[in-house]
């Protein structure tokens, strides 16, 4: 759209600016309201998408974030239908992704426990408000000028015990490297699939690796044979609550809230260095009391244990013979899975994550490559995302974690 040409007006109030990002189904443009003059997001479903599916899963969306209002999670604010195509509207957040604020470098694991602290606290309300994301990775997670987090990009979330689906059955949907094993299986899903996925992206924030890089096929196989490498150089904290998130059963893994607030006690270390009783955890999160500590992250150190251990218990309450056949089960769901994903997606480099779009209808979506499709501006030309060299886990951890961070806008204004 050039100066010259006049703004599409939707719903004659939304007068359609730049375009923010595209995605599989849909474009988001900046906009203005022209009722509260006020600059917003707009998401259009393009003219291309005529499949009905696209739109139910719109239409999902839509009402899916209209259900919910928390500070963690980007706001919608009208929706409705334009010459036969659905829209949809959210704020417009000031901010960058988290992958483009990682792409600096690792961030400290005090930073990263904060930030994290409030992703998981935005899936806790989620998820208590009967809502599975599916799809948290670093491209849907803002990062405010202020170091607040929102949660964005819904397209493909699901409400606990839905029985309408928007997808085949058997057919893995989200971005390949972030994806729960159960997920790869093609399993119905549960709030332990997001649980998993962020410690994937935490995992990834602190060391500036992907768990599983590599193609969609290559990387969600692996997620079937093995665990994450957690560096041994990570505190002993860290590393315990990484195990618990990303354990391989979904019974094993923390809820939400319980990582919100170990998190949020791994996020001030300073503070568990004066601790002389252990502290309650306030209601409703059940995390365990922190105990007292004479080091940095001691404290912390009980609540990851005991997510560990609560984790085993939910899984021993699982029946012998039910955990047995998980495996061979899964292996099988698996190979479909890989067959549709490798008809489906348009493949994947492994190169860090920049602001992606929303997942296409594809079976696996793996949407790194694409610009972003949630209500994020970007810089007039795609930066370059040059991959960390890896270090082994027995190595000395990576140079030392930034926590300057530059900002553009969701609205980004491309300032690095």
């Amino acid at each position: 759209m050039t100066a010259s040409m006049d703004p599409v007006v939707i719903a004659d109030r939304y007068a359609l600016e730049d375009v923010l990002g595209r995605g599989g189904m849909a474009d988001v443009h900046r906009a203005t309201d022209r009722v509260l003059h006020r600059p917003v997001a707009v998401k259009v479903l393009r003219e291309t998408a005529t499949d009905e599916n696209d739109r139910l899963r719109f239409t999902a969306e839509a009402q899916t974030l209209a259900r919910l209002s928390h500070p963690g999670l980007v706001m919608v604010l009208d929706a409705g239908t334009t010459a036969e195509r659905p829209y949809l509207v959210m704020e417009l957040v000031e901010g960058r992704t988290l992958g483009r604020v990682c792409a600096d470098g690792p961030l400290s694991p005090e930073r990263t426990a904060a930030l994290g602290a409030q992703v998981a606290a935005a899936l806790a309300y989620a998820h208590d408000e009967g809502v599975v994301h599916r799809d948290i990775k670093p491209g849907n997670i803002i990062v405010t000028d202020a170091d607040r987090t929102k949660i964005a990009d819904f397209g493909i979330a699901r409400l606990i015990g839905d029985t309408v689906r928007h997808t085949q059955t058997g057919h893995a949907i989200g971005t390949a490297a972030y994806l729960s094993p159960e997920q790869v299986r093609g399993e119905d899903v549960t709030t332990a699939v997001d649980v998993y996925s962020l410690g994937l992206v935490l995992l990834e924030v602190l060391t500036g690796e992907r768990s599983f890089p590599g193609s969609p096929t290559e990387s969600a196989l692996a997620r079937l044979s093995r665990d994450p490498e957690i560096p041994d150089w990570l505190p002993e904290t860290w590393a315990a609550l990484l195990g618990a998130m990303t354990a391989a059963d979904p019974a094993a893994r923390p809820s939400a809230g319980e990582v919100a607030a170990t998190l949020g006690e791994l996020a001030d270390p300073s503070a568990t260095r004066v601790m002389t009783a252990p502290v309650p955890v306030a209601a409703p999160v059940s995390a365990p009391a922190a105990a007292p500590a004479a080091a940095p992250f001691a404290a912390p150190a009980a609540s990851a244990a005991a997510l560990v251990a609560s984790g085993r218990e939910r899984l021993a309450a699982v029946p012998a013979h039910q955990r047995g056949v998980i495996g061979a089960v899964g292996a099988i769901l698996a190979l479909v899975v890989v067959v549709a994903m490798a008809a489906g997606s348009g493949g994947d480099t492994g190169t860090p994550t920049s602001p992606v779009s929303t997942p296409s209808s594809s079976p696996v979506s793996n949407t790194e490559p694409s610009t972003p499709a949630t209500p994020t501006s970007t810089p007039t030309s795609t930066p370059t995302s040059t991959k960390p060299t890896p270090t082994p886990a027995s190595k000395p951890p990576p140079p030392a974690p930034h926590d300057k961070h530059g900002h553009d806008k969701h609205g980004h204004k491309g300032k690095h």
